[in-house]
């Protein structure tokens, strides 16, 4: 069996999701078949980790990972920005290949890279299947690398929402988020959180992918 993702654990107060229109129990929510612990800015920054089921090792290549047996969560509840479940967990990378090699070896899915510049101006990422989310790996620009002092491990960056009606979403938001335009993926449509809305971690909303012919 592929792996799939049991938890995401995020440096942010739950009180910053709940005004963001999740459904918040605690310190934790559910979206989709994923679990979200909102731990607070004390441990750490961004996506401070995750854990994951049916992985052949947790060694990375920096990627704070631990193994999980849980179930998927049996009945997920309805969120009221409508929201349905983590699209795509983006990580970056200085090293695109070794990162990858890392994965691969842990037995995580990798279905494609694309060799194409993004309009971000990422060179090339690579995109691994975990159930019903993608994992995203970019590799960083070289002047990004020269900023962060060379090479150093991989790590996680950001999140991005399905958002079946992306339209009444945003609306419902109002200007915590952007204006919605033209995602990277053909037919897809996509708007992101601002950082007036206090997260500890860039977050997109995305519609979701057209039927295939």
């Amino acid at each position: 069996m592929s792996a799939t993702i049991d938890e995401l654990t995020v440096a942010d107060e739950p009180a910053a999701w709940e005004a963001l229109g999740f459904a918040v129990e605690g310190d934790a929510c559910v979206v989709g078949e994923v679990r979200i612990h909102l731990a607070g800015p004390h441990a750490g920054e961004r996506l401070v980790g995750w854990s994951l089921r049916d992985t052949g090792g947790v060694e990375l290549d920096g990627l704070p990972t631990a193994r999980s047996e849980r179930p998927p969560p049996a009945a997920p509840p309805a969120h009221p920005n409508g929201l349905t479940a983590v699209d795509h967990v983006v990580a970056m990378t200085p090293a695109l290949d070794r990162t990858v090699a890392a994965l691969k070896l842990a037995g995580l899915d990798l279905r494609r890279i694309r060799e194409e510049p993004t309009p971000a101006g990422a060179p090339r990422q690579a995109f691994f299947r975990l159930g019903a989310t993608i994992l995203e790996v970019v590799q960083e620009p070289p002047e990004a690398i020269e900023r962060a002092g060379g090479d150093h491990p991989a790590f996680f960056w950001g999140l991005a929402f399905l958002a079946p009606d992306l339209d009444a979403t945003v609306a419902s938001l109002g200007d915590r988020v952007s204006e919605i335009r033209d995602a990277v993926q053909p037919g897809r449509r996509i708007a992101t959180v601002r950082r007036s809305a206090g997260l500890a971690l860039p977050v997109a909303l995305i519609s979701p992918r057209p039927p295939r012919d």
